[in-house]
């Protein structure tokens, strides 16, 4: 028998089964497990049950007619700048899960991608593709064979750019709808996309005081205007994904996180990750008491999954947890790592702070870590990578 699972194929060779009354006796199984994804699944068999025919056959067959009926449900899925800190956290909970991944890279053989490779079942069960987002043949190979996709990939500038246009805005909204094409040809049944609370909250006519949902948006030419470039290339590719929806009836299903922290897995330092090192180590004379919005890197993991799986999930969900001053959030962490280079003073934000709800979020089953478990993680992940030496 051939079994098709995505790009994966289960070529399972058997004999005769013989039925003396209730007990099934398995006279001679040999087994062939070939292709990308299944080793993991052949080991756990070998490792559970040594083929001894002596042995009950019905548990070793019923072992690995559930692995097999596993892999077939769950098929391929696409991680689309799987070695991005986000993505990263995605392709190891997607593994953890039994998916079989395609995570898209630049360079699939560049040291800042060999994290990935260190994950608990992504020798047996992850595919790096070299993709580009600007380059549609690329993304179509990847995601060919896959049920699903998660696009996380989109450019976040540390510094200030000289070209929105070319360096932030296109790559984001080209970007998403190469890969939205991609889908449509692939007959993807759902695409999760990572949008960003950025994409929610720079509306200045939105009703003072009322608590921001799925409703609002950015609004664009406040974007333009206050050279906000990150906010409108996240808006300008949510509602781009939005209208290619419609045309062309792709299930997509978007995730809007505030700012993501939490511990990391990749080597490179990501722009989110940056806010809390500067805080802990840059001992600048003053910062800006904003209102933080903040969500675990591992809790967004958690919703994308959840939107994936769940059916009835549909529209934006906004992914947000804990709303904390900066200075409450300085002195929070004091209290626990007392001898960083802390900020000296704060000065109040001049416009009013707003407030974002995850509850469609949480409605839908989704839950959330404690800020200081995700402070503490934090904190101590870096503390071992070396970021905070």
């Amino acid at each position: 028998m051939l079994f098709s699972v995505g790009s994966t194929y289960l070529e399972l060779y058997y004999t005769v089964f013989c039925l003396p009354s209730t007990q099934i006796q398995l006279i001679t199984t040999p087994l062939l497990v070939v292709g990308h994804g299944t080793k993991s699944m052949h080991k756990k068999l070998k490792k559970t049950h040594s083929y001894d025919q002596n042995k009950d056959a019905r548990t070793s067959w019923n072992f690995y007619c559930w692995g097999l009926g596993m892999a077939l449900e769950k098929g391929s899925v696409c991680v689309t700048g799987a070695g991005g800190y986000l993505a990263s956290w995605v392709v190891k909970l997607l593994l953890s899960k039994d998916y079989l991944v395609h995570g898209t890279v630049r360079d699939p053989a560049d040291d800042k991608n060999a994290h990935l490779m260190k994950i608990d079942q992504a020798t047996e069960n992850l595919k790096l593709f070299k993709a580009d987002l600007l380059d549609y043949s690329s993304l179509s190979s990847a995601i060919q064979g896959c049920r699903g996709v998660f696009h996380v990939a989109s450019p976040v500038p540390f510094t200030r750019v000289s070209n929105p246009e070319v360096e932030v805005i296109e790559p984001a909204v080209k970007g998403t709808l190469n890969v939205l094409k991609a889908c449509a040809e692939a007959k993807v049944k759902r695409v999760v996309i990572v949008s960003s609370g950025s994409a929610v909250l720079s509306n200045p006519s939105w009703p003072k005081g009322q608590v921001m949902d799925e409703n609002c948006w950015s609004d664009k030419e406040y974007c333009r205007a206050t050279k906000n470039w990150y906010n409108l290339s996240k808006t300008e590719a949510e509602s781009e994904a939005w209208e290619y929806a419609k045309r062309s009836g792709l299930d997509v299903v978007a995730i809007c996180p505030s700012l993501i922290l939490g511990p990391i897995l990749q080597s490179t330092v990501n722009a989110s990750t940056m806010v809390l090192i500067k805080i802990l180590k840059d001992g600048c004379a003053s910062l800006e008491n904003k209102l933080r919005p903040i969500i675990d890197v591992r809790d967004v993991t958690e919703a994308l999954l959840l939107a994936y799986e769940t059916p009835e999930a549909e529209g934006r969900y906004i992914c947000t947890a804990h709303a904390i001053r900066v200075k409450d959030l300085v002195e929070k962490l004091r209290s626990m790592y007392p001898n960083y280079n802390y900020p000296k003073s704060f000065t109040e934000e001049e416009q009013e702070a707003v407030m974002i709800s995850s509850e469609k979020l949480q409605r839908l089953g989704w839950s959330f870590r404690s800020l200081e478990e995700t402070l503490i993680d934090s904190v101590e992940n870096y503390q071992k990578t070396g970021l905070l030496d």
